[in-house]
């Protein structure tokens, strides 16, 4: 194993010529795919991988210059499709890697045949006429929580982002995954995530896309969504799913594994074509 996939957590398993890269978000780490998995290793070649800075991956690792911006996540991503060898790969990316996804895509699209994007957000903060959920006061008090308190802070902003009570199953595992990032990571990179503003790039993707969105989305609107359509610039697809909650392969599984197995398969009904 190289230092690259070492670092990452990669793991390689399945069988299948067609290789699928799952990508999670912010808070959580590869086990967010458990529901996803077993449905793919027949079929398809898998690769899991962790962002630097989730619990799971050595904080030694985590460059607090280097993930200021989301380009420190995507030259990581280069860097574990370039020591697996991996090209032509369908994407699935969560929330921050979603758009990690699309800016790799920019510069290296031969690595993709196709990304499918799941709670993506070009920007969370409102903008003049765009809306993205967020205003900047909303997201100050977020990272104050952060600093002041993380434990708390976890245990407050868990159901109120997966959708449900502090009891349910998803909501304590996404708990989990938080609360095992080191709080001064957890910040920096919110604050990341939280402040970037990336729809200047969506005009240059040129691989084909499919925006699975959460009808009932507290971090993503659905009217970004709509806006991730009308300006990527490559062919795009938006499906918006009946499942509630930013982490709908956590909460919602019996719902979005369907949906994301068809979108992976390529197998749409005809009036959901590009």
């Amino acid at each position: 194993m190289g230092i690259v996939e070492e670092a990452h957590n990669v793991r390689v398993i399945g069988r299948g010529c067609q290789t699928v890269v799952l990508a999670h978000g912010f808070g959580t780490d590869q086990s967010v795919w458990k529901h996803l998995v077993p449905h793919l290793v027949e079929h398809y070649r898998v690769v899991l991988y962790d962002n630097i800075g989730a619990g799971t991956t050595n904080p030694e690792y985590y460059d607090f210059e280097r993930y200021s911006s989301v380009e420190g996540h995507a030259n990581d991503l280069i860097a574990i499709f370039q020591e697996l060898q991996l090209r032509d790969c369908i994407f699935v990316g969560h929330s921050l890697s979603s758009m990690v996804g699309l800016l790799v895509s920019i510069s290296h699209p031969h690595l993709f045949s196709k990304l499918i994007l799941i709670s993506a957000s070009p920007r969370f903060i409102n903008d003049g006429d765009y809306y993205g959920g967020f205003q900047q006061e909303d997201l100050n008090q977020l990272f104050e929580g952060m600093r002041s308190n993380y434990k708390a802070w976890c245990a407050g902003f868990a159901p109120m982002v997966v959708g449900g009570d502090l009891d349910s199953v998803a909501v304590q595992e996404f708990c989990r995954t938080l609360f095992n990032m080191r709080p001064d990571i957890a910040l920096s990179m919110a604050q990341t995530i939280f402040q970037f503003d990336m729809r200047h790039i969506l005009g240059l993707v040129t691989v084909p896309c499919h925006i699975i969105q959460s009808s009932k989305d507290l971090a993503v609107p659905l009217v970004v969504s709509e806006y991730l359509q009308q300006h990527i610039g490559a062919k795009s697809i938006v499906d918006i799913t009946p499942a509630e909650g930013h982490l709908p392969q956590l909460s919602s599984p019996d719902i979005i594994v369907p949906v994301l197995l068809r979108h992976i398969r390529n197998d749409m009904p005809t009036q959901n074509d590009y």
